[in-house]
């Protein structure tokens, strides 16, 4: 009995040292982790619950020439609730008087927000939506509002910004206008990335519940800085004329896509420049950026280029005599054919030109450069044909071109080159050919923007730049004029002709070249140039005697059943671009002044200044105001802001002068 209770005390003593012992490593364990590692631990625990969020800054606004806005930033605010950070007396006591000033402000019952504020609070849902994507003033209206005015602790008010990028003018020049976000750098806005960016701010966020997190104070650790601006050349008329005028014409041949550019003759300012793809379902959008990035066989335009450089080389003037024969000839086993069956017999040089004979043009640039292709190609890279523009917006097309002695060239490359095959160049490539010749032969780069501001101060002007000062003799240039003038009064493009305004140019029709395939039946077709599938073109200026601006339109595979001739697919729509800017812009000979911008952008600034003062707190008239403007004068005002349709406005639901009532409705329709 002795030794069973000496074994049992033996082992109480055991157990009791051991638990001894825990007890005293659990202290020791709590003493090292509360004083000697507590920094340590708080630090990682911090770091689990509490981060920070980065406030991404407005981008700077895109600007047209005349002040338009075409892309700018707008703040979207999301406001939650923590229910459970609110005292339950204040809850109880407040939370019908929230409901009430939600249910005004969103247009729900007041029932249903007391229902879901009360079901909120009983199953602890610290994360409620209460509204989503407001304006700024919206914000700080329902900031106001009973609980919500106690702020994050004591209100559970919590806000969630961002910032959404708008368009004003809608999906006009998208393409060019452009993006920086997660589908890549496009057009203006990815050029001028870095200039446009900002720099970002910075909020303290903790963790709550469900991988939620709220912010931790009412202000911002770091406050956003908003970016830079941007000032294009664009002009939002001459875009809007330009945009549905080759929209039309698509949509009537059912064709692939197009592109049409107006460029201002002496400055090389882009003023209008519209891309438009179909859809499977017949739609057209900013698919891509065409012109700028589409190198293709322009076909008959390039034959500006090949009749400069022969009578440039006096190896021939628009009055030499060219045998058309029958409209049809072989070389090296190659048909050439013209368009007019029989062909035109002998004509001029100038007359092959305005209609636009191929056997003509081929023969001429034969008979004097088939043993000196170089001298003929040398001027295609005087001309800019052979190289890129150089333009800052990503993705320009580049220049295909054969020189002999290289891969790709044959022997029958010259003389298809000179009618605008065996070459690829971009629309915008041609066109500043055909600017050069408007501008007297003075060839001037594409521009697409103006300036650079930094709030309302002018940091980089973009001149004028000049490619090459002199493409040919002023006598050769004068003779070219001539010429396509008369393609528009007596030759290929002789239906657009109006005695009301001048006009020249050059039509262009090309075969697509299809590459080889393999059909639905298992057959591999060979690669050939195709004969239902076709490139209309039409490019030229106006007015003749003193070229304003400079015009080119290209369509892609129009419905051969309807029509494919450069003549009848984009011939008209520069007669339309031609004739709205006549009716709807004064063309006056002004002097080009690189400071005018400046100083309409600052007139611009300085009207809105104006409106935003109003001293009587009444409604100020905003007809005429860039959407965006009015927007965000109106919505300064405390006003709720509603808009249909794009553009500038053209109706105001209230009228100017009538006294400010905040949190009124007003609705803008715009143009």
């Amino acid at each position: 009995m002795k030794n069973h209770k000496k074994s049992i005390l033996t082992k109480f003593y055991i157990v009791a040292a051991f638990m001894t012992l825990l007890l005293f490593s659990i202290l020791f364990r709590v003493i090292d982790i509360q004083y000697s590692q507590g920094d340590k631990y708080r630090e990682i625990s911090n770091e689990l619950t509490r981060k920070p969020f980065t406030i991404y800054a407005n981008k700077g606004n895109v600007y047209a020439a005349d002040g338009n806005l075409l892309a700018t930033s707008m703040s979207k605010f999301t406001i939650r609730m923590d229910v459970m950070s609110v005292d339950a007396k204040v809850f109880d006591k407040e939370v019908k008087k929230l409901s009430e000033s939600l249910a005004v402000f969103l247009e729900k019952p007041a029932s249903y927000f007391e229902e879901k504020l009360r079901n909120a609070r009983k199953f602890k849902n610290r994360y409620i939506l209460i509204a989503k994507d407001i304006g700024y003033n919206d914000y700080l209206h329902i900031k106001q509002f009973p609980i919500f005015k106690l702020g994050v602790y004591k209100g559970g008010f919590i806000v969630e910004q961002k910032t959404a990028r708008a368009h004003p003018i809608g999906k006009i020049a998208e393409r060019t206008i452009g993006y920086h976000n997660s589908r890549g750098e496009v057009g203006i806005e990815g050029a001028f990335a870095d200039y446009l960016k900002g720099e970002d701010g910075l909020r303290w966020k903790q963790k709550i519940t469900k991988g939620q997190w709220k912010p931790i104070n009412d202000v911002n650790e770091k406050e956003p800085i908003d970016g830079h601006d941007v000032i294009t050349t664009l002009d939002v008329n001459i875009q809007d004329i330009t945009h549905h005028a080759l929209l039309r014409q698509l949509e009537y041949f059912e064709a692939d896509h197009g592109c049409a550019v107006v460029m201002e003759t002496a400055t090389g300012e882009i003023k209008a420049i519209s891309n438009l793809g179909r859809t499977s379902k017949g739609k057209y959008y900013e698919k891509r950026n065409y012109a700028v990035w589409e190198s293709h066989e322009p076909g008959s335009t390039l034959k500006l280029a090949s009749l400069m450089a022969a009578i440039d080389d006096k190896v021939i003037d628009t009055s030499t005599v060219v045998d058309t024969e029958k409209g049809q000839i072989f070389i090296h086993g190659k048909k050439v054919e013209d368009s007019q069956k029989g062909g035109y017999g002998e004509i001029s040089a100038a007359r092959a030109f305005e209609v636009s004979s191929n056997v003509g043009i081929v023969k001429l640039i034969r008979e004097h450069y088939d043993d000196k292709p170089e001298k003929f190609l040398q001027h295609f890279e005087d001309y800019g044909l052979t190289k890129k523009i150089g333009l800052p917006i990503k993705g320009e097309g580049k220049p295909i071109v054969f020189y002999p002695g290289k891969p790709g060239w044959n022997k029958i490359s010259l003389e298809w080159m000179s009618w605008g095959y065996s070459i690829a160049i971009t629309p915008l490539q041609i066109l500043t050919l055909y600017n050069a010749v408007a501008n007297n032969g003075v060839m001037v780069k594409p521009r697409f923007i103006k300036e650079l501001r930094k709030e309302n101060r002018t940091e980089k002007i973009f001149k004028k730049e000049i490619i090459n000062p002199q493409i040919a003799s002023t006598e050769t240039i004068q003779k070219l004029k001539k010429v396509m003038e008369n393609v528009v009064i007596k030759g290929t493009a002789s239906t657009i002709y109006s005695p009301n305004f001048s006009m020249a140019g050059k039509t262009g029709t090309a075969k697509k070249y299809i590459g080889k395939y393999v059909n639905n039946k298992g057959d591999t077709i060979p690669g050939g140039y195709s004969n239902k599938r076709y490139v209309a073109s039409f490019a030229g200026f106006f007015p003749v005697d003193i070229p304003k601006y400079s015009c080119i339109v290209v369509i892609h595979d129009p419905n051969k059943k309807k029509g494919y001739y450069g003549a009848t697919v984009a011939a008209p729509v520069f007669k339309e671009i031609a004739q709205k800017i006549y009716t709807s812009t004064p063309i006056e000979d002004d002097i080009v002044g690189e400071n005018f911008l400046s100083e309409k952008i600052n007139s611009q600034y300085t009207s809105f200044d104006k409106k935003i003062i109003n001293p009587k707190k009444t409604i100020p008239d905003v007809r005429e105001m860039p959407a965006m403007d009015a927007i965000s004068l109106l919505e300064n005002f405390g006003l709720k802001v509603k808009i249909t349709g794009v553009g500038k406005v053209k109706q105001q639901s209230i009228k100017k002068g009538t006294p400010i009532k905040k949190g009124a409705t007003i609705i803008l329709n715009l143009s």
